[in-house]
């Protein structure tokens, strides 16, 4: 008796399967993700181009040369086994990557790639929307389905699957060559008068921002390595009756153009309007992220000089501090310090065991709570306190400052940016400014409380500004060199206790205009607690004083002896 083979059935299938060379395979999801992984490119392409009567042709190009690019990136990086798992990586890149460029049109830069990674718990649900999902979906899910259903038709041997390969790479790279030689003049102009546009291709930048991240962290300081000593030579002063008190206010994605007191048309600073304050109009952030920021701006290196790894294995401004026997208090609200306050004492206010203002989220001013029995545990130390707030950060700028600040209205109450009005997303940004406000005027009245004990003073600094839809831009972290000055020029504000002596107020007031960047928070902290050391530099010091003239000639040739600067 014949028993039914139940073999045939099961090969049937198989031969049923679209069969792909590996090379086939790379060529097609090259093309895909170029045709719907870069619509950020082909739009700001576009606009770069609007004049040119060859537009399309130029866009036919452009779609060629970044088809061959990913081409050779897939045929380099998918090397046998690797290549399902390596283009379903670069799919699932592409896709978020495709989502934050389409709707924000940002660059997935290297400080992008590392603020995502330290965001939060709380950043990253309001980063979640329906329509990321449709895009990892349509661009990465789908897609990778494909790569790994479909059937390889794997050349016989290593040497023939070399000789396909190389083939392969070969023919991107003429292909590439045909498409751009013939427009020469026209690639000639994209290189040199429009680079930006070449960080929205997808996935390569994306990639390339990966990897310069990754090889970063190669990098990283090892715990055990001693840290390169900054201001160990820095004294304080033989005689000093009063003790100091500095709040340090670092601010989150505010915008210089939108505070009142700065001249912005609506009044979205009243409380600190009222204030005797000295706001400075032209500050300029070091980084256009707070990954980059704030570890610059607590550096000492400078935005010209500063590097991540540098700054990493070397004290800063706080270790100073400490060194020379000022108590350091940093308290957090927003997603950490940044490596800043690893030495110092750090409090975390994002929870509302800690934090006694929350609603939907916990309010900076929370972080005056029981400040005044820090400051008695003190002794007779200067003190300096960090307040790091939530300030503005984005897109869910409607969460960022509770309901009685919804002074400007409509409001954008969603983080889909790209679902709300430019009017509803600059009232509800104002509206985070308004808060802001009120938070820094509490801080002032705190320290005013402090004044006959301490000469007290508060220096507030935004890490970065923010887009709000200008040029189609919106959020922040654009590449320094691209980015707009509302990504760049801060708000700086400072308020002086009526104790503090040897300033020139006048002085201050009248410099309210001159050009400053970060650099400045670093001498500014170190000459409002008279620290004597090489590596504060008088020249950038934001405070004028009025009875330190022998003093600043002294540091000035201390600074030359210790770094050689002039």
């Amino acid at each position: 008796m014949l028993t039914p083979d139940r073999h045939p059935p099961s090969r049937a299938r198989r031969r049923t399967r679209l069969s792909l060379r590996p090379e086939t395979l790379i060529i097609v999801t090259a093309v895909f993700l170029t045709a719907f992984a870069n619509f950020a490119f082909f739009r700001n392409a576009r606009q770069a181009f609007n004049d040119d009567p060859q537009l399309w042709l130029h866009l036919a190009s452009m779609a060629v040369v970044l088809g061959c690019a990913l081409v050779l990136l897939f045929a380099i990086a998918g090397i046998g086994r690797a290549l399902r798992p390596m283009l379903t990586l670069f799919l699932f890149l592409a896709a978020s990557s495709a989502y934050y460029m389409d709707t924000y049109n940002v660059i997935i830069g290297d400080s992008m790639i590392q603020n995502i990674l330290e965001t939060n718990y709380q950043e990253t649900l309001d980063l979640l929307t329906p329509r990321l999902f449709v895009y990892v979906v349509l661009l990465a899910v789908l897609p990778a389905l494909f790569v790994w259903r479909v059937s390889l038709d794997r050349a016989p041997n290593w040497r023939r699957g070399l000789v396909r390969r190389i083939l392969l790479i070969v023919g991107a790279l003429l292909t590439a060559v045909v498409a751009a030689l013939p427009m020469s003049n026209f690639y000639a102009s994209f290189i040199r008068e429009h680079k930006e546009l070449r960080y929205y291709s997808n996935p390569t930048t994306p990639v390339h921002s990966v990897y310069r991240h990754l090889r970063g962290l190669k990098h990283a300081r090892d715990p055990n390595q001693l840290l390169v000593a900054v201001g160990s030579d820095a004294e304080r002063p033989a005689v000093d009756e009063d003790r100091e008190l500095l709040v340090l206010v670092v601010g989150e994605t505010a915008r210089a153009d939108r505070f009142g007191i700065n001249g912005y048309a609506r009044d979205t600073t009243p409380e600190l309007g009222k204030l005797d304050i000295v706001s400075f109009t032209n500050v300029h952030a070091c980084g256009t992220s707070t990954a980059v920021s704030v570890p610059c701006m607590f550096s000492g290196l400078g935005r010209r000089n500063y590097d991540a790894e540098v700054a990493g294995n070397r004290e800063n401004l706080l270790d100073v501090l400490e060194n020379a026997g000022v108590s350091v208090l940093w308290r957090d609200n927003n997603s950490s310090s940044k490596g800043v306050a690893d030495r110092v004492e750090f409090q975390d206010f994002r929870k509302p065991e800690v934090n006694p203002v929350c609603d939907v989220e916990c309010r900076d001013e929370g972080m005056l709570h029981e400040l005044d029995q820090w400051v008695d545990a003190q002794g007779s130390r200067d003190l300096l306190v960090v307040l790091h707030s939530m300030g503005s950060h984005g897109p869910a700028y409607y969460k960022r400052y509770p309901p009685a600040f919804k002074r400007f209205t409509p409001e954008c109450e969603t983080s889909q940016l790209d679902e709300c009005t430019d009017e509803q997303i600059g009232n509800t940004y104002d509206n985070t400014i308004a808060y802001t406000d009120h938070f820094l005027a509490q801080v002032i009245d705190w320290l005013k409380s402090k004044s006959e004990g301490f000469e007290t003073a508060m220096l507030y600094f935004s890490d970065h500004g923010e887009s709000l839809g200008e040029y189609g831009v919106y959020l922040h972290g654009l590449p320094y060199q691209f980015a707009p000055e509302t990504q760049t020029h801060v708000p700086a504000i400072l308020w002086l206790g009526p104790s503090l002596d040897g300033v020139d107020l006048a002085a201050v007031r009248a410099a309210r205009d001159a050009p400053y960047t970060h650099d400045s928070l670093f001498h500014t902290v170190l000459g409002f607690f008279e620290l004597d050391t090489g590596v504060y530099d008088p020249k950038v010091d934001m405070l004028r004083y009025n009875d330190r003239e022998p003093a600043r000639a002294h540091l000035l040739e201390k600074r030359q002896a210790v770094t050689g600067a002039p």
